[in-house]
């Protein structure tokens, strides 16, 4: 069983409908103790990173995550579930993440001239071999919804890089972590081969 928590911030069945598609056991909750329980976990989410951190305190959930992720179980974070990760978020204020990956989350700067939020359809340019991307083409097409982006210290962790007014960091590898800033229930046929990988990757880890 994995673990796709559920903390109020984003319509969550898509990303549940994804990852059964490709043979998980998926159990959406909201229960701490689900998580001790679970193979792995995948975050989602949509909205502000201030929101989120605030969500999974009240639901006892952010202890739990970082105490996953130090047990080296597998992690799968999407969209918002990427940002958290991160020391720092600007979104609204200054707050603090879950703080396990080096590093802050920053918004396009408006002098770049470009349209805010970054929506729709980009590449993604591979920096590393990972195996997340296994039997994914450099510079395929992925779904974007987001108007902060994520910029991590250790250079190294950096999967992909994505083109919009400047090269972000679209995607990390990290030991048990990979996380994403795009959306791979929305990316049709190509999202799904992510998510394929991912599976492998748990039941890699588990043996």
């Amino acid at each position: 069983m994995i673990a796709l928590v559920d903390y109020g911030m984003g319509n969550l069945r898509s990303v549940e409908k994804a990852l059964e598609k490709v043979g998980f056991n998926v159990l959406r909750t909201s229960d701490p103790s689900d998580l001790d329980k679970a193979k792995a976990i995948v975050v989602p989410g949509v909205g502000a990173f201030g929101d989120a951190i605030h969500n999974l305190e009240k639901l006892g959930l952010k202890d739990k995550i970082i105490k996953h992720i130090e047990n080296r179980k597998p992690y799968f974070g999407i969209c918002l579930g990427l940002q958290i990760l991160f020391e720092y978020g600007y979104e609204f204020g200054s707050h603090e993440g879950l703080g396990v990956i080096k590093g802050s989350v920053v918004r396009f700067d408006d002098k770049l001239n470009i349209k805010i939020p970054h929506m729709g359809w980009n590449q993604i340019w591979k920096k590393k071999d990972s195996k997340m991307f296994k039997d994914i083409e450099d510079g395929s097409y992925f779904y974007f919804v987001h108007s902060y982006y994520v910029k991590p210290d250790e250079k190294d962790i950096i999967a992909t890089a994505t083109d919009y007014g400047i090269d972000f960091c679209s995607s990390i590898e990290k030991d048990n972590i990979w996380a994403v800033q795009f959306h791979p229930e929305k990316s049709q046929t190509l999202g799904l081969k992510l998510l394929e990988n991912f599976r492998k990757f748990v039941y890699e880890s588990d043996k």
